[in-house]
């Protein structure tokens, strides 16, 4: 007779897990290991909206395409339910995650607000007349096809087909990982750097010869490509290392740029996880501005900033215009971005408070001081005469880096936003709300290599240099 099976070997069901969960534990598929990550909340560098969404789900793809190996070992040792039970998952699917209610029965996609489970159509802050009824139902019939159209371009939901849509994205990622792909090119940054330097001198020699509208654009520009450098240290692209990276992204990011690397980590996570969710991904956030789903109509809840994005006067206005606004409106995303940091850096529940990274917000606090000591202060005021002179400066030196913030909403506006569910793989689900922006290979370098976005979407660690 066979030995009974040991505790250290032995196989949680299906239905153990969802009384986990039941029970208030946040509970992690990875792999064949099942984690309970409830400790990892206030540590989390990347927030823990971006822990939440994976709640009771497989996030094996996920946690491999975000977090370096050293990481994952880290999750396997400290995270596993018993320290002395290798946890292993039977049966073929996942239950959903509770945190976020987001309910599908069959074709019907109910929309849940994240704090109750009435239905969204019940919670809308619209009066209920028959109009907007009316629109109510037009919106559902908009999203019904929306994932109809999904459905029959991609391969199908069912269990073997997804898992060989996984089984081919792991193995072109070992592919890619064999042939030195995750390394950093360093001969490419130091391209960049001299990209960097000229820019550097230019500005500063135009704004001593008074030629401040130039120098406001050679600034400009000189910040756009700087971004794609924060970018691949907040990815843990360059060295590798959580520390060294992350003060990379902080130097560069909030000392030279005025911007949080924190906050990106916090906001960019998630979009990685729930990429073109409306109710979920800050990414495509942008009411009372931009509605690029119908879902939008419903006044929908945002899990991200927990509030009601609703369709009142000033949304109904913008969004009858948006097709005209949109470039405009996107002059003006550097401005939205230094309210973002400090509304993070100021706010200690966004920040990790404990752990490795709680002092990484100090050092972002100092290098906000040094950012408009030097640009405020010393540049904008002291070296600039005349206002109309600081305010061109200023102008042309926030608005020459919009290209950044179209490029990122174009490779995802025009893209999906239907939700298939929680049965869609990874892999599928990223090439299908993600787009690649087509341009000429000598300006790739002014797009940061972000261009590619399907493929940064899929594997996000490599380095773009």
């Amino acid at each position: 007779m066979a030995p009974a099976m040991s505790r250290k070997n032995r196989v949680m069901s299906r239905r153990e897990i969802e009384g986990l969960i039941a029970d208030g534990q946040k509970i992690i598929i990875l792999g064949d290991q099942i984690l309970k990550v409830d400790a990892w909340l206030p540590y989390h560098p990347g927030g823990d909206k971006s822990i939440l969404h994976m709640v009771g789900r497989d996030a094996t793809d996920e946690i491999t395409a975000l977090h370096s190996k050293e990481a994952q070992t880290h999750m396997q040792k400290t995270s596993t339910i018993s320290a002395d039970e290798d946890l292993t998952l039977s049966g073929g699917s996942t239950p959903p995650s509770s945190v976020f209610d987001t309910d599908e029965r069959g074709d019907e996609v109910r929309l849940r607000r994240a704090d109750n489970d009435t239905p969204i159509s019940q919670v809308s802050s619209l009066s209920p007349s028959e109009p907007e009824l009316g629109q109510f139902r037009s919106a559902e019939a908009s999203i019904a096809h929306a994932i109809s159209s999904d459905l029959s371009k991609y391969p199908p939901l069912d269990k073997r087909s997804q898992a060989e849509v996984a089984s081919k994205y792991r193995q072109l990622d070992e592919k890619l990982q064999s042939e030195g792909l995750y390394d950093c090119p360093y001969g490419s940054y130091a391209v960049e750097f001299v990209r960097y330097s000229v820019l550097l001198i230019l500005f500063l020699t135009c704004l001593h010869h008074s030629y401040y509208a130039l120098s406001g654009l050679f600034l400009g520009l000189l910040w756009h490509l700087l971004a794609f450098t924060v970018h691949d240290a907040g990815h843990l692209s360059i060295t590798h290392g959580f520390h060294t990276d992350s003060c990379i992204g902080i130097f560069v990011a909030d000392f030279l740029g005025g911007l949080s690397v924190g906050w990106w980590k916090r906001n960019h996570n998630v979009p990685h996880i729930v990429t073109n969710s409306p109710e979920h991904d800050p990414d495509i956030q942008h009411m009372p501005f931009f509605a690029i789903s119908s879902r939008f109509f419903t006044s929908l809840h945002s899990s991200y900033y927990n509030c009601d994005m609703n369709l009142d006067a000033a949304a109904r206005f913008f969004i009858k215009y948006q097709h005209y606004l949109y470039y405009p409106i996107l002059l003006w995303g550097r401005f939205n971005l230094y309210r973002l940091a400090w509304s993070y850096l100021l706010d200690p529940a966004q920040a990790p408070r404990k752990g490795a990274a709680w002092w990484h917000r100090y050092l972002e606090m100092a290098g906000q001081v040094f950012f408009w000591y030097w640009y405020g202060y010393r540049t904008l005021y002291l070296s600039i005469p005349t206002w109309s002179s600081r305010i061109t400066f200023l102008l042309i030196s926030h608005m020459v880096t919009a290209p950044l913030h179209v490029q990122l909403t174009l490779s995802h506006f025009a893209m999906s936003s239907a939700d298939l569910g929680i049965h869609e793989s990874f892999a599928q689900k990223m090439v299908r709300t993600t787009m690649d922006v087509d341009c000429p290979p000598w300006l790739d370098f002014v797009h940061g290599g972000l261009n590619f976005q399907v493929v940064h979407h899929l594997f996000p660690s490599p380095p773009e240099a």
